[in-house]
């Protein structure tokens, strides 16, 4: 293990998912956590909390885990199907890890994600809709009304609740699930597993495979996440994946979960040398120097930080959201239920 593996994992403390017991400070906290999220939480349900609608329906894709869990690829994937039953989609996204948070700002492929955040320029560059970063999802959500948007895809957000939403869909991560069951900073939760049984729709990220006790659970739709190509970060055609089997590569993740990148790659006979960095790092030159002249692969959310300092032997390596067709049947007939949603909801 390297030592960018180790802290990055640092992130995530052992004890949310080998079954060690959490530390006493991290139970106290997480009791004063659980009062200060619940009371909020029921302020919003008794109306002392104002949830406000854009006029639009909204579409939130979210977790209860801290960490990743696929929530980005299905965003693009809803976006997608979105536009292909004849939708204006756009998304709303707070732009995690962004220099200036407090500034609203719209984002394209071109945008320089430290001033976006990494997720929204990828989801710009991969769907090329409107798409507006503001902490305020509100105020987000309402823009992209304005400009002309008849559904609002928020990527994150499901504990957001200033924005009133129509649709909300828990990601979870099929292999991991809830860790230890305890809310934060003891476990890996943000809310009570409760909470994500009341959304509307409930989605597993099973790696393919299925992964050492990876399942989707009852009520719950299967999503797995396919990659089968690399794309040359400094021009050149795309590869499949198994040109690299029986070799040796670097292989970099700045995401929530960097191992089940690498997984994924051993999966495909391809020899990995981890290097695991925070999720949301802010990228330097030397951060891709390893000292060994072998091919550098990345997850696309890492790559478009890298853009000013690639090499030939940077690629990245782009994966799908693949759901049921049953899962589009029930979410799109579900979206058209709605109906013209009324502003004071």
């Amino acid at each position: 293990m390297t030592g960018r593996t180790q802290r990055a994992r640092g992130q995530a403390p052992r004890y949310w998912y080998d079954g060690a017991p959490a530390p006493l400070f991290a139970k106290l906290v997480s009791g004063l956590y659980a009062g200060v999220t619940g009371a909020r939480r029921w302020l919003y349900r008794k109306g002392w909390l104002r949830s406000r609608h854009p006029g639009v329906p909204v579409v939130v894709v979210g977790n209860i885990t801290a960490g990743g869990s696929g929530k980005t690829p299905l965003t693009i994937a809803i976006v997608e199907r979105l536009r292909q039953q004849g939708y204006t989609p756009g998304v709303a996204s707070r732009g995690h890890g962004r220099e200036d948070e407090a500034t609203p700002l719209w984002v394209d492929a071109r945008t320089d994600p430290a001033r976006a955040g990494d997720e929204p320029v990828l989801i710009a560059a991969h769907t090329g809709v409107r798409l507006r970063v503001d902490r305020d999802r509100h105020a987000a959500a309402r823009a992209l009304a304005e400009a002309g948007c008849d559904v609002v895809v928020c990527d994150d957000g499901l504990q957001h609740y200033g924005l009133a939403r129509d649709i909300e869909i828990e990601v979870i991560d099929g292999q991991r699930r809830y860790g230890n069951g305890r809310l934060l900073p003891a476990g890996p939760l943000r809310e009570p597993v409760e909470r994500g049984r009341r959304c509307d729709f409930r989605i597993a990220n099973v790696p393919e495979g299925n992964g050492e006790g990876a399942r989707a659970g009852f009520g719950e739709w299967p999503m797995r996440l396919m990659a089968d190509k690399a794309l040359p970060l400094v021009g050149g055609r795309p590869c499949g994946l198994e040109a690299f089997a029986g070799h040796r590569v670097h292989a970099v993740a700045g995401i929530g979960n960097p191992e089940r990148f690498f997984a994924m790659l051993r999966q495909r006979d391809i020899a990995v040398v981890p290097h695991a960095f925070p999720d949301h790092h802010d990228y330097s030159e030397a951060d891709l120097e390893f000292g060994s002249p072998l091919p550098v692969l990345m997850t696309e959310k890492d790559a478009v930080k890298c853009r000013d300092f690639l090499a030939p032997s940077h690629f990245s390596v782009p994966v799908r959201a693949e759901l049921p067709e049953a899962f589009w049947v029930a979410f799109i007939a579900r979206l058209q239920a709605l109906g013209s949603p009324d502003e004071s909801n």
